[in-house]
């Protein structure tokens, strides 16, 4: 095991963290929808957690989080600038690398801002979709002071069905901030 990995995993086991992992580890490519992300500390803990078990995670972080000398920081984590104002065709991009790749993790946080938020965003599943990979649930439980993957589900482009898988997976999961945490996705356009 390499110096950070051990680093990362004992500076989560000094707070009590503990890393779970349910998925097949021959798996190279997925999206990662991680919730619930309702604290800075969200990103903090779930990257310590990718450094620990050896994993690393490009992120979708808005644009105005890249300013100096934050922006070399997340960039060096593996940020990706995101417009979130501008049609800047997204899901076509990430599909894009994900084709180029042979190994890509991709972490997407549905809620999309760690403020309370009627409706989830659902590029994550549209990305898979159409990149042809499988999304892991990823979640970090504050009340079981537990994060990781807890599942896979390789999308069927039934988006209703499989809301309802995902839905279920992240019923028991508490956030730093209940109050912030709101499981509700936007209704499928017809």
């Amino acid at each position: 095991m390499k110096m950070k990995q051990r680093l990362a995993k004992s500076v989560l086991a000094l707070f009590g963290w503990k890393v779970i992992i349910k998925f097949p580890p021959e798996t190279k490519k997925f999206v990662v929808m991680m919730a619930p992300h309702t604290s800075n500390w969200d990103f903090v803990i779930g990257w310590l957690g990718y450094v620990s078990i050896g994993v690393y995670s490009r992120y979708l972080v808005k644009k105005e989080a890249f300013f100096f000398p934050l922006g070399e920081i997340l960039t060096a984590m593996g940020g990706i600038p995101v417009d979130r104002k501008a049609s800047t065709n997204i899901v076509q991009q990430v599909s894009e690398m994900f084709d180029k790749a042979d190994k890509l993790v991709i972490t997407i946080t549905p809620e999309g801002t760690r403020s309370l938020s009627p409706n989830w965003k659902r590029g994550f599943y549209h990305i898979a979709v159409h990149a042809q990979v499988p999304i892991a649930f990823g979640f970090l439980d504050y009340k079981k002071k537990t994060g990781g993957i807890g599942g896979i589900l390789t999308p069927t482009g039934d988006y209703d069905a499989d809301l309802k898988i995902i839905e279920a997976f992240y019923a028991d999961i508490s956030a730093k901030f209940p109050e912030k945490f709101n499981l509700r996705f936007k209704e499928s356009e017809k």
